[in-house]
């Protein structure tokens, strides 16, 4: 009877193996979707932080243009008024191809969307980072309850186990393809 009973038992233990080795599997996946989401985000940050870089710097830059232009405007004279108001205008065109360079994608304007198309990046990818997290914590929750069945041979706890692997199947799936469905 005694081996009838391990044979049993046993029996159940190799299903539960086959769960946890299913779980672990997933959680395999889920991390390294957490890992590149996270780097996905940390490019697109630094992407988005040399853009904005850029366009303090041309902001700079295109104040100290206009500021010269205006001087000069204050300072001309008859004797070099036609040097001065030549010098203007070309700090004045500088002024403004600064504010738009669309063919270079190096104006103001072109800078500040490039800059928030990063940033979207990032966040959208900070949503899948946050997704794959969680789903990975509801896999790892699941392997501990499902090996805790195997000691104490309770099978509600292959079912709690299975259940937090569907959470986690879930919110992996989120990541993937919906990451901005729900917020922690």
């Amino acid at each position: 009877m005694a081996g009838g009973h391990g044979a049993h038992h046993g029996g159940e233990n190799k299903g539960v193996a086959l769960v946890i080795a299913i779980l672990a599997l997933f959680l395999a996946l889920a991390e390294v979707g957490a890992k590149s989401a996270q780097t996905e985000a940390l490019n697109a940050n630094i992407e988005a932080a040399n853009l904005w870089s850029f366009f303090q710097a041309r902001t700079i830059r295109q104040t100290q243009v206009r500021t010269a232009a205006e001087q000069a405007e204050l300072t001309r004279t008859e004797a070099n008024s036609a040097a001065t108001t030549a010098q203007r205008e070309r700090w004045t065109n500088t002024a403004a191809r600064w504010e738009s360079e669309p063919e270079t994608g190096e104006g103001r304007r072109e800078l500040m969307a490039r800059a928030r198309t990063a940033e979207a990046r990032r966040d959208k990818n900070m949503d899948k980072y946050h997704m794959f997290e969680y789903s990975s914590a509801g896999f790892q929750v699941a392997i501990v309850v499902a090996s805790a069945s195997i000691i104490t041979g309770v099978v509600l706890l292959v079912w709690l186990a299975g259940a937090l692997g569907a959470v986690g199947f879930g919110l992996m799936m989120l990541g993937f393809f919906a990451p901005s469905l729900i917020h922690f």
